[in-house]
């Protein structure tokens, strides 16, 4: 579908849309050469996001308009297109010949660091038409809707309307929003997850990391273990058996925090001057500070697979051998604990973390339970667990819980103990190399690790001890119950969840 527009600029260079982005008021260039834009919307917006059915019984679990409401908003975001110069971006959704997703952008010129960050994502495609398509109109308000915002998904044809919000997340993810049912459609599963290859001897194991922004699944992709590859950043499709299909050509990365010592791979991509920044701080000179949050922790940057040096097509990558549920939490879940396969269908379902600021001020800080950690699945979401249930049966995918946030409590608390990113990666290194030693949980029923090669605390791998060295047993016992009662109720409300998963927290 081509649009009528006042201009229309079709699939222009990489320096065309560089140029086009400098001409954007809001656009900087920072010290490293890369462009930096301070955008109006600082997160993805969830609470303006409508799936498009006259049977909401459909998208259990989402928020829903009607046929005739879509209608009107497109004729709305047509009209404004044909008085406005656009920029159209056509590419693939991954690479793999036999299961790429053909897909386009639209948007208007006055945006072009999206159009420019979503060409370094899409694989390139020249000709025909697309399967799924993003509308996107970030100056058009959507009056009546929350802050004047409209993300209304429209599966059925494959097209998603963004109305006023200027937040590149929009675009990337309402292609992969989209994706997700074409992938269920095939068998699959859309994880929001990110796969690596780590060497071990003489064969390599495949790793994919599921997670909510912000809990660490970039930064577990990328650190490297035994010259470990990563292969993709945020979304991969799981099919039977274990085969995974990945879905973009680079990275949307958050930039809170990153320090060269720590994430030296994503960093170095970062200040390459054919990033893109988005919301990082920077001063009247031109430098650059990641660690500076005065507008948005949200800072975030979009870089081409390229500028890693060190990666891995996934089409050369063999099956899942392991998969790592990331859950940033504050008091007793361990750095890591080995689950059964129901279990794992379980804590997928439960996806529990604390929000960051990539889910906006609603989520920062707040103890989420999102399933399967995947914001971005347009179906009921009991369809996620029954399905990654089958998929774990139908190969030997050995599934691990890690806490990548604290035990014993938050920062503030003095008692508490810091998950560290070299903690995670031992526990990375140590379970591709399967040297960890496991004993039985009481509590919860998994395993819990005795020894990590790399990990010389024990009361990070079991917070159980930590509560009973300081004296704070009662404190630990009421947080297992209180956890065992909330997980099964939370659980119970996904109508048609099997009851195997059901059964696996009790």
């Amino acid at each position: 579908m081509r649009l009528d527009a006042k201009a229309l600029f079709d699939n222009p260079s990489p320096g065309e849309l560089r140029a086009f982005t400098e001409e954007m008021p809001s656009c900087r260039v920072t010290s490293f050469g890369n462009v930096n834009v301070q955008t109006r919307a600082t997160s993805r917006s969830a609470g303006s996001t409508f799936i498009v059915t006259d049977d909401p019984a459909t998208a259990a679990d989402h928020k829903t308009m009607t046929r005739e409401e879509y209608d009107r908003i497109a004729r709305m975001q047509e009209d404004h297109i044909r008085q406005r110069d656009v920029v159209v971006i056509d590419g693939y959704v991954g690479n793999d010949p036999d299961f790429r997703v053909p897909a386009r952008l639209t948007i208007d010129r006055a945006n072009a660091n999206i159009a420019a960050m979503q060409k370094k994502l899409y694989f390139p495609r020249e000709g025909g038409e697309p399967e799924v398509h993003v509308i996107y109109t970030p100056n058009l308000e959507a009056p009546g809707y929350p802050d004047g915002r409209c993300i209304a998904v429209d599966l059925e044809n494959g097209v998603t309307r963004v109305l006023n919000s200027d937040y590149f997340g929009e675009s990337k993810k309402g292609g992969l929003r989209m994706w997700n049912t074409i992938v269920y459609d095939r068998g699959g599963l859309a994880l929001h997850a990110g796969c690596k290859v780590v060497p071990t001897g003489t064969e390599e194991k495949v790793f994919l990391i599921i997670g909510l922004s912000g809990t660490g699944k970039t930064t577990t992709t990328f650190t490297t273990q035994n010259e470990s590859l990563p292969v993709q950043d945020d979304f991969v499709a799981l099919m039977p058996g274990g085969v995974v299909h990945g879905s973009e050509n680079g990275c949307f990365a958050k930039t809170f925090s990153l320090d060269p010592d720590f994430e030296p791979n994503i960093y170095n991509a970062v200040v390459q001057p054919e990033s893109y920044l988005e919301n990082v701080y920077q001063d009247d000179r031109g430098e650059v500070n990641f660690f500076e949050t005065s507008y948005t922790k949200n800072g975030r940057a979009v870089f081409g697979m390229d500028a890693l040096g060190r990666f891995r097509d996934a089409r050369n990558v063999g099956r899942v051998d392991y998969l790592l549920i990331l859950n940033w939490n504050e008091n007793i879940i361990p750095a890591v604990a080995r689950l059964s396969q129901e279990q794992a269908a379980a804590y997928f379902m439960l996806g529990e973390t604390t929000g960051t600021s990539a889910g906006g001020k609603a989520e920062e800080g707040k103890f989420l339970r999102v399933p399967g950690t995947n914001p971005f699945f347009p179906m009921p979401h009991s369809f996620q667990g029954n399905r990654i249930l089958e998929l774990l049966a139908s190969n030997p995918i050995e599934v691990f819980l890690m806490n990548t946030g604290r035990v014993g409590g938050r920062e503030d608390d003095d008692r508490s103990k810091k998950v560290k990113i070299p903690h995670s990666s031992a526990v990375v290194r140590a379970i591709a190399e399967q040297t960890i030693k496991w004993d039985g949980d009481p509590d919860f029923g998994y395993e819990v690790a005795a020894e990590v090669p790399g990990i010389d605390d024990v009361e990070l791998l079991q917070p159980r001890r930590l509560y009973e060295r300081l004296g704070r047993m009662d404190e630990y016992s009421a947080l297992v119950e209180r956890f065992r009662r909330e997980r099964r109720a939370h659980l119970e409300g996904f109508a048609g969840l099997s009851e195997d998963i059901l059964g696996a927290v009790g």
